[in-house]
C-alpha cells in the first residue's frame, strides 16, 4: 500500500533497517505526512497516534511522530533556507527513529562545515561513516523529500518533533521516579527521594526553556520596571561606523567579512567599547546588530546602553539613586532607544553552531550588519579537545568563516594574558593575546585597549584610553586616543580644542 501528499508517494510500511524491531499497535506505521489543511494554510494539529496502547502492562511505544520527523528532514533536504531555520532548534536525540537521528546528525556536521545540504551530499557523508545502509540507503533520502510537497511547514513539523521528545523525556523521568519510590520503600530517606524526584521533572522543564536573542524593545520595559523596583527599595564611514571619529578615519569603519579582535586585561573596558560600536551601529545609524553575551545578562547590557545614551551614572541606576531629572531624561530617551534594531542573546554555554544558526536567521530577517561575541574565552565547544589552545584556534577559524559567509563585521572580545603586568611598559602587544596565536593570524584587525589609570589612578593621562590598532589587514596601524567615561559606561572622542 502506498500513500502520499499530492503526487508524491512511497511505501508506508517501509522501515529503515536501523529502526528498533518492536511490537506495533494498530496505526504504529502511518502514511506519509498527509497534513490536512485548515484555514490559513497551516496543517491541522493532530492528536498523538500510534502511541496510546490499550491497557496498562501492554507494550506502548514512546511518544513520537514519524510523519513529523520525515516532514522536518524532507523539508531540510528540499530547501537550504529551511536548514537555517531548523538547525539549532532540534538535536539528534529529539528524533525517535535511529535512522532519522543519523540523517539529522549528518546534516548538522555539513552545516557546521558551511557545506550544502542535499540528498546526494548527505548520502555521501553517511556513506563515509558507514551509516548509509543503516538509514535505508540513498533511496530513503529521496523518499523523505517526496513526503512533503513544500518546506513551508517545516517549523510546524519541528515543533511536533520537539514536543514528542519532551514527552519521551517525561516518560523516562517517570520511570526513574517510580524506581526512586521503590528505593524509598526499601529504606531511603523520604525527603531525599522526594527531592530527587522533583529534580527529575525540573530538569525536563529547564531543558525546554530556550534562551534566545531578544530585540531591545522587548527588554526595555522589564528593565525599566527593574530600575523602578531598585529605586523603591532604597561623520559616517563606508563600513559600520564605530562612533569614534579618529578610529573611523583610520579604518573607514568596520567592514563586512572582517573579524575584529578587541582585547584587554580584565576591567579595562573591552565590553564597554564593544557596546559603543553597537550603539553607533544600531541606535545612531539604524543598522541591525547582535551581541552574544556569555558574561553579562540582558538586563545588565540594557542598563549600560541606557546609561551611555542618557549620561545617567550606571551606579545610580543600579543603586536606585536616580533623581527626578534623571528619570525624566530616561523617559524621554527610552522611546528612541527601544526602536533600535539591536538584539541581545545571553544564552549560557553557547556553541559555535548555535551562534552561526542565530546569526544566519538575523541576517535573513533583519539584514544583520554587526556581530559581537563577548567574550571568546567563555565559549565552549562541548567536545573533548586536546588542548584549550586548539579549541580557541577552532573558534577563531569558525568566527572568521562566519563573518565572511554573512558579509558582516564580527567583533570578538578577548582577554590578554598577564604579559603587560610583567613589563615596565604596561602597554599591551599582539603577543599578549591569550591562548592562541591563531587569533592574530585570523583577525583582520586587532584593537588592544589600554588605560593608563587602570594601573595608576594618579597617572598624568588619567581619563584617557588608547585604542591601539596593532593589526590592520590592508590598512595603516596607529593608536587612537579617546576619553573614558566609565561611570556612564562609555568611551567618547577626545575634546578638540
Amino acid at each position: 500500500m502506498t500513500s502520499g501528499i499530492g503526487d508524491a508517494s512511497f511505501d508506508d510500511d517501509y522501515v529503515p533497517p536501523s529502526e528498533p524491531d518492536l511490537p506495533e499497535d494498530p496505526g504504529a506505521l502511518v502514511p506519509a505526512f498527509q497534513a490536512p489543511e485548515r484555514q490559513g494554510g497551516r496543517p491541522e494539529r493532530r492528536r498523538n497516534r500510534g502511541n496510546t496502547g490499550t491497557a496498562f502492562g501492554e507494550y506502548r511505544q514512546p511518544p513520537h511522530d514519524r510523519e513529523a520527523e520525515q516532514g522536518v528532514l524532507g523539508a531540510m533536504l528540499l530547501s537550504p533556507n529551511t536548514v537555517v531555520e531548523i538547525i539549532g532548534e532540534l538535536s539528534p536525540e529529539d528524533f525517535y527513529h535511529p535512522a532519522h537521528q543519523l540523517i539529522y546528525s549528518a546534516m548538522i556536521d555539513l552545516f557546521g562545515e558551511s557545506k550544502d545540504i542535499d540528498p546526494v551530499i548527505v548520502a555521501g557523508r553517511l556513506d563515509r561513516h558507514n551509516d548509509l545502509e543503516r538509514v535505508g540507503g540513498a533511496p530513503y533520502l529521496h523518499t523523505l523529500i517526496s513526503s512533503v510537497p513544500t518546506a513551508a511547514n517545516a517549523r510546524y513539523y519541528a515543533e511536533i518533533v520537539a514536543e514528542k521528545a519532551i514527552l519521551r523525556r517525561l516518560v523516562d523521568a517517570g520511570t526513574r521516579v517510580v524506581q526512586l519510590g521503590y528505593e524509598g520503600n526499601e529504606g531511603a530517606e523520604v525527603e531525599t527521594v522526594l527531592d530527587l524526584a522533583q529534580q527529575e521533572v525540573f530538569a525536563i522543564a529547564q531543558k525546554t526553556e530556550t534562551e534566545d536573542y531578544a530585540v531591545l524593545a522587548d527588554i526595555i520595559e522589564p528593565t525599566m520596571e527593574e530600575l523602578d523596583q531598585i529605586a523603591n527599595l532604597g561623520g559616517l564611514a563606508q563600513g559600520v561606523p564605530t562612533g569614534f571619529v579618529d578610529l573611523d578615519n583610520l579604518t573607514n569603519g568596520l567592514h563586512g567579512g572582517q573579524m575584529i579582535i578587541v582585547a584587554a586585561r580584565p576591567g579595562v573596558g573591552k565590553s564597554t567599547i564593544a557596546l559603543d560600536f553597537m550603539r553607533s551601529c544600531s541606535i545612531k545609524h539604524n543598522k541591525a546588530s547582535v551581541i552574544f553575551s556569555l558574561e553579562m545578562s540582558k538586563s545588565e547590557i540594557v542598563m549600560r546602553l541606557m546609561s551611555a545614551e542618557t549620561s545617567i551614572k550606571l551606579s545610580d541606576m543600579r543603586s536606585g539613586r536616580m533623581t527626578d531629572e534623571s528619570w525624566t531624561t530616561l523617559a524621554n530617551r527610552v522611546g528612541q532607544i527601544s526602536e533600535a534594531p539591536l538584539f541581545i542573546d545571553d544564552s549560557p554555554n553557547l556553541t559555535m553552531m548555535e551562534i552561526r544558526s542565530k546569526a544566519r536567521r538575523l541576517k535573513q530577517k533583519h539584514d544583520l550588519q554587526l556581530i559581537v561575541i563577548d567574550y571568546l574565552q567563555l565559549m565552549s565547544s562541548g567536545k573533548k579537545v586536546e588542548s584549550r589552545q586548539q579549541e580557541v584556534s577552532e573558534f577563531s577559524r569558525q568566527l572568521k568563516l562566519l563573518a565572511k559567509e554573512l558579509d558582516v563585521p564580527l567583533v570578538a572580545i578577548s582577554q590578554l594574558n598577564r604579559g603587560p603586568e610583567a613589563r615596565t611598559d604596561k602597554r599591551p602587544q599582539l603577543a599578549d593575546l591569550r591562548e592562541s596565536g591563531s587569533l592574530e593570524q585570523d583577525a583582520d584587525m586587532v584593537m588592544l585597549l589600554y588605560r593608563p589609570d587602570s594601573q595608576d589612578r594618579e597617572d598624568v593621562r588619567a581619563g584617557e584610553a588608547d585604542i591601539i590598532l596593532a593589526k590592520h589587514r590592508g590598512g595603516p596601524i596607529d593608536t587612537v586616543t579617546v576619553a573614558h567615561q566609565l561611570h556612564f559606561s562609555r568611551f567618547v572622542d577626545m575634546a578638540r580644542g
